[in-house]
């Protein structure tokens, strides 16, 4: 997803981690660098300015951590296409991997770890510029949810991404096109419409429920064992029915489709840190005794075959 973008607008390729850093500053967000495992001149950035949004495509090369006390008057898009990043703040951690995104806001405080093979995709949204898209004016700020979405479930905002990253191939260095404008407009209200936030959905009237995040902690806790919607309902004090919709409206998906997600993220990671060989017995271990179907979910979510991931650790 997106492993070609920017690829014409190559800043650093090649370099010190702080070469980057220091133009992530100037240009991207303020922040500190934390180098926590050598200096490996390995560091890529690519950036470009578009209809009012600071695109870039980063990586560090190294396992580095970053601070910041907040961004200011600018929002972040966040998208992992390598490798993964982890977010902290106090005691919870937050796991993102490839195809997952996130929006940061103002005055938030960003603590977070990439490891040495992370990329992400990051698009600077002006605070000015997301309420030029609220359709009205409005005294309370948005604040998003820090929870990821994976945009493997949202094709039709990566479909508009994808659009823009072309149109920036096309133009080169003249520019790009008066059309930017319009998908500007485009990409502002998907934003709004698939990240959750404590805007109220204009197609629900109601904002996303907190039983939502009781939900997510307990399939995390639990992302080995058979969850089912009735479950989940036990859990959230909500209704099948209203559990369905919330899960339509903060991750564009379904709750049984959520839970193999998640379920697929957690072996994945079992396979990429070494804890796993057997990759049949890994499956039945997570509930997946379809094996066939099986890989072909997972490929379908990373892009690759699991036997491809536990080569990859060697």
């Amino acid at each position: 997803m997106f492993s070609q973008s920017l690829a014409a607008a190559t800043i650093f390729h090649g370099a010190h981690p702080e070469d980057v850093s220091a133009f992530v500053n100037r240009h991207i967000g303020g922040h500190s660098l934390d180098l926590l495992g050598g200096e490996n001149r390995a560091s890529s950035l690519s950036y470009r300015e578009f209809a009012g949004f600071g695109l870039s495509r980063v990586s560090y090369g190294n396992h580095v951590r970053v601070k910041s006390p907040a961004l200011e008057d600018i929002y972040h898009f966040q998208i992992v296409t390598r490798g993964e990043c982890r977010w902290r703040q106090g005691s919870d951690c937050l796991t993102m991997r490839r195809g997952q995104a996130l929006m940061v806001n103002p005055d938030e405080a960003i603590d977070l770890e990439y490891s040495p093979e992370c990329e992400k995709v990051i698009i600077k949204v002006p605070e000015s510029v997301l309420n030029s898209a609220r359709g009205s004016v409005c005294r309370q700020p948005v604040r998003f949810d820090r929870v990821p979405v994976n945009l493997t479930l949202c094709p039709s905002l990566t479909n508009v991404l994808e659009a823009v990253f072309a149109e920036l191939e096309e133009a080169g260095e003249d520019g790009a096109p008066e059309i930017s404008l319009s998908y500007r407009e485009i990409i502002l209200k998907k934003l709004l419409r698939v990240f959750p936030s404590n805007l109220e959905d204009p197609q629900s009237g109601a904002a996303t429920p907190p039983g939502v995040d009781r939900m997510v902690r307990y399939i995390e806790q639990n992302v080995k064992e058979d969850i089912g919607v009735d479950e989940l309902s036990r859990i959230s004090n909500m209704s099948v029915r209203s559990i369905y919709n919330a899960f339509s409206r903060a991750f564009s998906t379904t709750p049984k489709t959520y839970v193999k997600q998640a379920k697929l993220r957690q072996l994945r990671e079992d396979l990429l840190r070494g804890q796993c060989r057997n990759i049949t017995e890994v499956a039945l271990d997570y509930g997946f005794s379809h094996l066939g179907r099986f890989s072909s979910d997972y490929r379908k979510l990373f892009g690759e075959l699991p036997s491809e991931t536990v080569r990859l650790v060697g």
